[in-house]
């Protein structure tokens, strides 16, 4: 969900998707340089800060830079396997929420 063009409006967006039964990817899509350098310096967006924001264990979560595309792409194990009776999202759209949240109300 990208937030409303607002001078102080964030220009990335971030999005979820299946990574298979067992892993799930968060992207961060920066619609300019300056934004990904910002976010890739971002102390909320490092292992130690996101496991325990997604309730996973920060030696667990691995951060990706993708400098030629300028996205950051983070992946986490699943708490529960992929479509399990105890999956209660099986995209990943409430983690990914969460971290979306938490950028943009610390801001």
């Amino acid at each position: 969900m990208r937030p409303s063009n607002t001078a102080a409006a964030p220009t990335y967006a971030v999005r979820s998707k299946n990574a298979g039964p067992f892993w799930l990817t968060i992207d961060i899509f920066c619609d300019d340089k300056p934004t990904f350098q910002r976010l890739c310096d971002e102390p909320r967006l490092r292992p130690e800060a996101i496991g325990p924001l997604l309730r996973a264990d920060a030696d667990s979560v691995k951060v990706f830079h993708i400098d030629a595309l300028d996205v950051i792409k983070i992946s986490l194990p699943r708490p529960v396997v992929q479509g399990a009776l105890a999956d209660r999202d099986m995209h990943g759209a409430q983690w990914a929420y969460l971290l979306q949240e938490q950028l943009e109300t610390q801001q």
